[in-house]
């Protein structure tokens, strides 16, 4: 990596030019700031992570570009129109089991079901392995009589009694916050509607999630488990994103903060906070709009991306311009019903720690060394190796500061942790272990982008990779050749890719209605009225967030399954009308694609109405550096391991400020970038598109 953390153009073209948008990516290790002003130059920040205070993460970023670009930060806030934020608090809240404590109110009879769960195990093989901890103990699952029946019609009146009973119970327990989730609330809420007045009547301090205002699906455990999250996150989240907001305006920026959401659009923190739940995915799902700017850059809306940061790699696939979304994910163990972007996370990043197991087998992850005390290399106490201390190892990272100086690489300590953890346990030399470490890490990366592609349908062979992230364009050579690509993108800044990908994100907001018919007999003026009073709202939200009738679009889609089937797929279809044999064709191609078969004629029932608002911001693409007037220089070479067949062997090193289009170079090479290192292979040939980014046509053969 570059020793620098200053701007693209090193603002060789003036000063600022505003307004300005920021994107600020709170990572494991690192939290990137990009800034790209209303000319399209980008400056870029990147600062230690702070886990403790996510906050103060943020701060440090906009204070450390406003002192690299010679401003206060009150003049750096005050002139951005657009400061966008993806927060991992809602995620790290469950993960580190450090939520509220929270009561909740259920359907007498059903109060197990949120710990009985499905039965089903996503490891159908781990027979094991335990469940994780019902986020809410079975003495404060109070029950609550009355009922509601499928159609929406009330059996049994709710019992209001109940309910108080259940609210002094909350009170001697000391609970911050009540999560509602009553039968058949998606067809109709009153009876969840009228319990949480009451609850907020007697304290109005309480958190409540409502589970027909959060997610209203049929299932009470699906509902019930998003619900009980969602106020097991709130007490942290909702105050965090406030103070974060407060303290931001406060130091001079004219607009509310806004973050990026599980659905991979954005929200402001009024709503964001009003659903924290739809924070899980914030910041990797901002890849969403970063692949949309690359697409447009690289001539391609096939993509692929791999994006490795300190911890963890995000795999999100773009086929035809379109990237899959989900109702379903597992967070530490726990069901979401949640709009999210389908991405697939593995823990393999730069601090992935590597070792032997006690049956004497190499080992690589999930486990990381986090922001501190990090790789063994950054010199904080860690003696474990990491993958970042493989690749120094091996050369393909060069010793020194990194990231404007907060971090040193220190050679000696990557080979000794490497040599005591590996080398000694398998009778290995430092290369040999070293190199081990990264075949595994990249077995597993090609197992993770396999996930998301091969196992969804789609021939990888067709797609180009994205390699991004701090660690990603190290990889990205070997993952693209062994997957079959002709072809790795890598973005200049691909070290922070969500980051920037946050200033090209729309706003958005999704609503769902159960709806039941089947496509052939649905009456389309019935379905219009449906769609109609969903739009009504979306528009409204969308009005009062700032967006007006010329920046708004409404997206319909039907959930549809063949009669008998549990899942179901989207299936987009146009405002204009309903042509149900174009739904059905839309439905069968996605069957055959992801089952390989359809029932030719088959009953395709509705089970949903869905309608996304979405509020565009309006895109404006990076400014590429000027084209190349001549030949590149290399700033060095040294050895480096290519792979088991080719050994050790002189690669040139360039730095990628000097690199411009037009630019060709023949591998093996490197290329130091402010946010990252990129490894091309021999048989590999990097050229510079006109946005500056680097395009590496994969030969085949060339090692690992």
């Amino acid at each position: 990596m570059a020793d620098s953390a200053e701007t693209i153009e090193n603002h060789r073209n003036g000063a600022l030019a505003a307004p300005w948008r920021i994107g600020v990516d709170v990572g494991g290790t690192f939290t990137d700031l990009v800034l790209q002003d209303a000319a399209g130059r980008m400056v870029i920040g990147k600062v230690p992570s702070v886990p403790a205070d996510p906050s103060k993460g943020v701060l440090d970023a906009v204070i450390d570009v406003a002192r690299k670009q010679g401003m206060a930060v009150r003049e750096l806030l005050r002139g951005c129109a657009m400061f966008v934020h993806g927060s991992t608090i809602a995620t790290n809240t469950i993960l580190e089991g450090k939520g509220a404590r929270v009561g909740m109110l259920t359907t007498e009879g059903l109060r197990d079901s949120v710990e009985i769960r499905r039965g089903l195990r996503e490891n159908m093989w781990d027979h094991r392995t335990p469940f994780p901890p019902v986020l809410v103990p079975r003495y404060l699952r109070r029950p609550v009589r009355g009922r509601i029946t499928a159609d929406g019609n009330e059996l049994v009146p709710l019992r209001m009694e109940d309910v108080d009973a259940a609210i002094a119970i909350f009170r001697a327990e000391g609970v911050d916050s009540v999560a509602i989730c009553l039968i058949n609330s998606y067809a109709n809420g009153a009876h969840e509607a009228a319990a949480a007045r009451r609850v907020r009547e007697a304290n109005n301090a309480w958190a409540v999630s409502v589970s027909s205002e959060i997610m209203p699906v049929v299932g009470e455990y699906e509902r019930g488990s998003t619900t009980v999250v969602d106020a097991y996150v709130a007490p942290r989240v909702a105050p965090y994103l406030r103070a974060l907001d407060e303290t931001l305006r406060a130091e001079g920026l004219p607009r509310g903060l806004l973050l990026v959401q599980s659905n991979g659009g954005v929200a402001s923190v009024t709503q964001a906070a009003s659903r924290p739940v739809n924070l899980a995915l914030s910041g990797p799902a901002a890849g969403v709009g970063a692949l949309q700017m690359f697409a447009r850059a690289a001539g391609t809306d096939d993509l692929l991306s791999m994006e490795i940061g300190g911890t963890s790699c995000d795999v999100m696939l773009m086929a035809e311009g379109h990237v899959a979304a989900a109702d379903h994910l597992m967070v530490g163990g726990y069901h979401l019903s949640t709009p999210a972007i389908e991405i697939h996370t593995v823990g393999a990043g730069g601090g992935t720690i590597a070792g032997v197991d006690t049956a004497g087998m190499l080992f690589v992850g999930p486990k990381g060394a986090g922001a501190r005390p990090g790789p063994a290399c950054y010199g904080f106490g860690n003696t474990e190796p990491t993958v970042t201390d493989a690749l120094l190892a091996l050369g393909r990272l060069r010793p020194g500061p990194i990231a404007g100086g907060a971090v040193t690489l220190d050679a000696t300590l990557a080979e000794k942790a490497l040599e005591q953890a590996i080398g000694r346990k398998l009778g290995l030399s430092v290369e040999q272990a070293a190199s081990g470490v990264i075949r595994l890490v990249e077995q597993n990366l090609l197992h993770a982008v396999e996930r998301i592609s091969i196992e969804r349908g789609v021939d990888p062979r067709r797609l180009t990779l994205v390699a991004a992230g701090g660690a990603g364009p190290m990889h990205g050579a070997s993952v693209g050749r062994a997957l079959g690509c002709k072809r790795v993108y890598v973005p200049r800044v691909a070290g922070a890719f969500c980051a920037l990908g946050m200033l090209h994100t729309d706003a958005r907001q999704d609503w769902l209605r159960v709806y039941d018919g089947d496509i052939d007999s649905l009456d389309p003026a019935t379905l219009a009225a449906a769609f109609a009073a969903m739009e009504t709202e979306a528009r409204r939200t969308l009005h009062a967030e700032g967006f007006g009738d010329e920046r708004l679009k409404i997206v319909r889609a039907l959930d549809l399954r063949y009669t008998g089937q549990q899942s179901s797929l989207q299936v987009e279809v146009p405002v204009a009308g309903f042509d149900a044999a174009a739904v059905r064709a839309g439905f069968e191609a996605q069957h055959q694609r992801l089952f390989g078969h359809i029932q030719p004629g088959g009953r395709i029932g509705v089970v949903a109405l869905r309608v996304a608002g979405i509020g565009e911001v309006g895109a404006v693409d990076p400014k590429g550096p000027p084209a190349a007037t001549g030949a590149v220089k290399p700033i060095a070479a040294r050895r480096v391991w290519i792979g088991e067949k080719e050994g050790w062997a002189e690669a040139k090193v360039y730095a990628g400020a000097d690199l411009r289009p037009g630019h060709v170079l023949e591998g093996p090479l490197i290329v130091e970038e402010v946010t990252t290192t990129v490894f091309a292979g021999p048989r590999d040939t990097l050229s510079v598109d006109a946005a500056g980014n680097f395009d590496i046509a994969l030969g085949q053969g060339a090692a690992s």
